[in-house]
């Protein structure tokens, strides 16, 4: 596959991945799939925006790069075959190490707040972080140190999974886009060959 196909289909997988971190962060200020009456009742790693930054907005910008490469002209640079299309991989490669920090960064916030655990009402009538060190995630026995909002442990636990999954393939995504990106940046695009008359690759 050409380097500018490839990075279409990268960009056309990055975008779904991009919706469902957005969605799942956003479901995070519904604890349980409810309403909240307080803020301050809520993990406090949902108001870092993992999924609607990290895994969403930083990265639909690389998406919309990588889709647009196929379409980029080959030999649009003052004459100079392929100097466009080279150009225009070496901007993706950039693009795609901004999108692999986004993805990193919401990456890193899952993986905290799911060692962590969620913020909830405990025996003691306080609102706190009842467990550590991820303890809980062995043993179910220990949920019951939760008693509002209702649900909440499988819910975060399952959305902040949901985010951890999403940055991790996105990631590797992106990863994989700035080796594209440099080879397509060297070597040039196959679509490229014999264009404007030429008949060699660029």
């Amino acid at each position: 596959m050409c380097t500018g196909g490839c990075a279409r289909c990268l960009g056309g997988t990055l975008i779904p991945l991009a919706f469902f971190g957005f969605l799942a962060n956003i479901l995070l200020f519904f604890p349980g799939g409810k309403v909240i009456d307080d803020n301050d009742h809520l993990s406090q790693e949902i108001w870092f925006f993992g999924g609607i930054l990290g895994s969403g907005v930083l990265m639909i910008f690389p998406a919309l790069v990588f889709l647009g490469l196929k379409n980029n002209d080959c030999c649009g640079c003052c004459g100079n075959k392929g100097c466009g299309k080279r150009f225009a991989m070496f901007t993706s490669t950039i693009f795609a190490v901004v999108g692999f920090l986004g993805a990193g960064y919401s990456f890193i916030i899952s993986a905290i707040s799911i060692n962590k655990g969620p913020k909830c009402l405990m025996a003691n009538s306080t609102w706190g972080y009842p467990f550590h060190d991820g303890d809980y995630l062995n043993d179910e026995a220990l949920w019951n140190k939760c008693r509002e909002p209702l649900n909440v442990i499988p819910w975060n636990l399952t959305l902040f999974s949901i985010l951890l999954v999403v940055g991790g393939i996105q990631m590797v995504l992106c990863a994989i886009q700035v080796v594209n990106g440099l080879l397509g940046t060297l070597c040039g695009d196959c679509q490229c060959c014999g264009c404007c008359g030429g008949d060699g690759p660029v």
